[in-house]
């Protein structure tokens, strides 16, 4: 799944030649994404190389969804049926929204046994966090991965220093990720075919048995393997 810095980037690059922009024409090279297109999605071409789907807008831009592995899918809906879309209804706030903040995060975690790390990439409980950038928020927030979700909450489910810590450092990583474009780990690109450089500012992910780069912490980054995805931390900094 790309996670929101990589969305946000593609978003941001097709925002100005597609908003109020009109669909002049939709190819379909293939139909048959995660799930079928609808019967009316598109006109039908030759296939190009994993150009499954083309649409040819009004502004003259012709935008390609190029999807190798296609793990994408497209789905008509209307704006008055977003609220009941169920693909988007069960989805937690954006973690750079107005709705996350430590309140939200200290209740949705408030007694739960998981790890944080299990929490955080629950997309039921924020929407856009994966693996890559909740490796790193939990390092700026000097979290351990391995911590039960439910420390960052009161009994009551107040948020405590640790709840305030981990939505900064969330929003920190995020915002700096979009600034750079995103992580181009294998095929990730801009609008514009460039490679996204925050790949190049991981504190910890990939970087197993390198130094902590935080001063004054002689830890080691460790991987470990959690809801069978890998986990970068540092044993020492991260409590």
């Amino acid at each position: 799944m790309p996670e929101l810095p990589e969305v946000e980037t593609v978003r941001r690059g097709l925002q100005p030649v597609m908003e109020g922009a009109r669909f002049i024409k939709v190819i379909a090279h293939r139909s048959d994404l995660r799930w079928p297109l609808a019967k009316d999605f598109v006109a039908r071409a030759k296939n190009a190389a994993h150009d499954h789907v083309v649409f040819l807008m009004s502004s003259g831009a012709r935008i390609s969804f190029n999807d190798p592995r296609r793990f994408g899918m497209m789905k008509l809906v209307s704006r008055a049926e977003l609220d009941r879309e169920p693909l988007l209804r069960a989805l937690g706030p954006e973690p750079l929204g107005n709705e996350f903040d430590a309140a939200m995060l200290a209740r949705a975690c408030r007694g739960k046994k998981t790890s944080l790390k299990a929490a955080l990439s629950d997309q039921k409980i924020v929407a856009g966090l994966g693996n890559i950038y909740v490796c790193e928020a939990l390092h700026r927030a000097r979290l351990s991965p391995k911590r039960h979700a439910s420390t960052i909450a009161t009994k009551a489910g107040a948020p405590n220093e640790r709840a305030q810590a981990l939505v900064d450092a969330i929003k920190a990583v995020l915002a700096e990720a979009i600034v750079a474009g995103g992580s181009s780990l294998r095929d990730h690109r801009r609008t514009d075919g460039e490679l996204g450089d925050f790949q190049h500012n991981f504190r910890v992910y990939d970087r197993e048995g390198k130094p902590c780069p935080r001063n004054n912490c002689n830890g080691i980054i460790k991987r470990m393997v959690q809801g069978g995805r890998s986990t970068f931390f540092c044993p020492v900094c991260q409590r």
